[in-house]
């Protein structure tokens, strides 16, 4: 029987091939998803609260056309990142029980629609508080341990890509609705307050285990549709000084990630600022093939959310590509498209 040898010509080529492959193969084997409405893929559809979007015409341009519990006509800009790393294209939530550990192993979501930093603020409409999403994590860790085995699970855990999105709901949703904070702490000190337990968050997700994060700030919240439409010092502009208030904090955000940068070994924390590409694409839509960022989708485009949001009201839009935002809070399926590409092109720089 003849033997067949590879030249050293073909072997070497074969060889910087496979070496290749693996350099270009996504090194995040996971996307891991804390924060609130921005990014929770439908873990509230699972605990008695009102912040719900488990309905149409929520999700009428998901895969499917349902409703799962999104904010938004279609995917998150968490989902679209999956993608991008070459993972599934939604990232399911924790408490859904039509997945399992299998599922979660290469994505999960933690995220709580109406939650903050301040614990206070995730009991204002009953949601899952921060500090809890962190317990969820650690059971988890313990699941996915049992599942895979400790080494691989731990490999999982250090390499996967940790998301986090929230702060906006501590402003409008609690110190400037709500009496109790304001009468404990000036805005400085609010902010101050806020940053001290994103700090412990972050920290307790490093003592975890996490390397990789993309630490998202606040978008220009003044310029939400229902900003504008209850700014009464200038009807359906955007609000300044919300916006000022946006800038402020993203600036003490960054300057917390810079300083656990320095301080936490082997971690690597990217602050991922929404506020200009959101600027820009509000006060710019026509240069995203967008059209209208004044008003959402949804009913008159000024007030509805949640239920308010309903698949009888008339005057919800044909066409939700066409508009920055799907109701009066939250982007639509395009926009988060756009804002997730944006940040990937850093984020496959820092996180390969």
């Amino acid at each position: 029987m003849a033997t067949h040898y590879l030249s050293p010509s073909i072997l070497c080529i074969i060889l910087t091939t496979l070496v290749f492959i693996a350099g270009t193969r996504a090194k995040v084997p996971a996307i891991i998803v804390f924060g609130d409405s921005s990014v929770d893929s439908g873990n509230n559809n699972f605990i008695q609260t009102m912040a719900r979007a488990n309905f149409e015409p929520y999700g009428r341009d998901f895969p499917g056309r349902r409703p799962t519990g999104r904010f938004c006509n279609g995917r998150l800009s968490s989902d679209f990142t999956s993608e991008a790393y070459g993972l599934k294209p939604t990232v399911p939530a924790y408490l859904d029980p039509s997945y399992n550990i299998s599922d979660f192993a290469t994505g999960v979501c933690f995220a709580s629609a109406g939650t903050g930093y301040d614990n206070s603020t995730a009991g204002v409409l009953g949601v899952i508080p921060l500090w809890k999403e962190v317990e969820y994590y650690k059971e988890y860790q313990q699941k996915l341990t049992a599942y895979l085995g400790h080494r691989r699970a731990a490999s999982i855990i250090r390499e996967s890509l940790y998301l986090v999105s929230i702060g906006t709901n501590d402003f409008l949703e609690n110190y400037y609705t709500l009496p109790d904070r304001r009468s404990q702490f000036s805005i400085s000190q609010y902010q101050d307050f806020l940053i001290g337990i994103a700090e412990v968050f972050l920290k307790d997700l490093y003592k975890l285990g996490a390397r990789k994060m993309s630490f998202t700030g606040i978008s220009p919240m003044g310029c939400l549709p229902l900003e504008r439409a209850t700014n009464l010092d200038d009807p359906f502009s955007c609000t300044r000084s919300f916006n000022d208030l946006a800038v402020d904090f993203n600036g003490r955000l960054r300057n917390l990630v810079r300083k656990l940068n320095r301080e936490l070994v082997g971690i690597k924390i990217y602050f991922a600022n929404p506020y200009d590409i959101i600027w820009d694409i509000v006060t710019k839509p026509s240069q995203y093939g967008l059209e209208v960022s004044s008003s959402a989708c949804c009913g008159t485009g000024f007030f509805e959310m949640g239920f308010l949001c309903g698949q009888d009201n008339p005057l919800t839009c044909s066409d939700a590509n066409k508009f920055v935002f799907w109701d009066a809070f939250h982007p639509t399926e395009k926009t988060n498209q756009i804002v997730s590409n944006y940040f990937f092109k850093h984020l496959k720089n820092l996180f390969r």
